[in-house]
């Protein structure tokens, strides 16, 4: 029952706790007391050892545990021609501490494809693990989410179609580098259909004018132009998150009011789906998930160190089999342990205890990873 293509029985979302020595590289480098070749010879060292840890705990999948961005999202948004990262004022807060208030914007038209260093960042991975190599990026959807109208000013795009479809356009040239590059598993991570479930945050959207019940259609066509040109033996996953931060969140509410168009409508393998609180929901939205996909259930939070138990997680893996058959799952965090540089607020033992959980877990439900 252990499948051949990602992903795996037992698997990750892709960021981890940064070791502190990279955490001091990076700051000195920020306050300009290092150089960028100094610090990259750091995170090199860095990735390769967190590689074989990966490797060693029984993971089959690995990233690089994105040590080399500070942010999920803007590192990869903000070097797309024609968008700017900035610092501005953040209109969707987490429920407590607050991330430096980064923000993106068009500025210029999209749709022109300039070598991304995440391509480069992708082969030393691969160069350096025997694992199958993942990488993640941020969902297209990312750069309108969260900003709307302010994110794409009027006198670029009057028209939010041409946005939509130049954007679309961008990622497929970005999505077809890494292809070329090797890359055989994709991962989008796809916050705002989450976060549209959430009534709070939907009337953030229609308060600014946007209409919330048409979005998950416009993402879905979106997310589908941005994988159009990828290879038939490429895994493409999608990773269904409510904001991570310091192990605080953003939204709460089940998945039932995307469900169908989130399963049926969308172009990816599998679905990474965060299931490690109430604040998701039920498992009955996974009646939606037709044959032939794959659900990753997230489980296993990323947010505490406090370890879950294996009957726990083999309970909960039985419920989700009342929508979803059980050679159609997966186990893994429910998210990324760091999805910023700071990370949450567990520690790297109780971290790689999680992963370990994670494995052993896949064994005794599924017969291995």
């Amino acid at each position: 029952m252990q499948p051949e293509k990602p992903p795996f029985r037992a698997d990750h979302v892709g960021s981890l706790l940064r070791p502190p020595a990279l955490k001091e590289a990076r700051a000195r480098h920020e306050r300009g007391e290092m150089s960028a070749e100094a610090l990259a010879e750091i995170e090199d060292r860095e990735i390769e050892a967190v590689i074989r840890k990966q490797e060693d705990v029984g993971l089959k999948a690995v990233t690089d545990g994105e040590f080399r961005r500070a942010f999920w999202n803007y590192d990869f948004l903000g070097r797309l021609d024609g968008v700017e990262a900035y610092l501005g004022e953040r209109k969707i807060q987490f429920q407590g501490v607050q991330p430096k208030p980064m923000m993106l914007r068009v500025n210029g038209k999209l749709g022109s494809y300039s070598p991304h260093p995440m391509v480069e960042h992708f082969k030393f991975v691969k160069a350096h693990s025997r694992a199958r190599a993942k990488m993640t990026v941020p969902s297209p959807s990312s750069l309108h989410f969260r900003y709307g109208r302010e994110a794409v000013p009027v006198t670029i795009y009057p028209s939010l179609d041409d946005f939509y479809r130049d954007l679309g356009e961008s990622y497929r040239k970005a999505t077809r580098a890494f292809a070329d590059a090797g890359c055989r598993y994709l991962q989008l991570d796809e916050v705002n259909f989450a976060y549209l479930c959430d009534p709070k945050l939907r009337q953030i959207v229609a308060d600014r004018g946007e209409d919330p019940q048409a979005l998950p259609s416009i993402y879905a066509n979106l997310i589908n132009a941005a994988i159009a040109d990828l290879p038939a033996d490429m895994t493409v996953a999608m990773h269904l998150c409510r904001g991570n931060f310091r192990s605080t969140f953003v939204a709460s509410g089940g998945y039932e009011p995307v469900a169908e168009i989130l399963f049926n409508k969308i172009n990816v393998d599998a679905y990474f789906m965060e299931y490690d609180s109430e604040r998701a929901g039920s498992f009955e939205p996974l009646r939606f998930v037709p044959r032939g996909k794959t659900v990753v259930l997230g489980l296993v939070t990323s947010k505490s160190g406090k370890l879950e138990s294996k009957d726990e997680l083999k309970r909960r893996i039985e419920a989700a089999t009342r929508f979803i058959a059980v050679d159609q799952l997966c186990l893994s965090p429910q998210c990324g342990f760091a999805s910023t540089e700071e990370g949450n607020t567990l520690t790297e033992d109780e971290q790689w205890a999680k992963l370990a959980r994670v494995v052993e877990v896949a064994h005794e439900m599924w017969g291995g990873v």
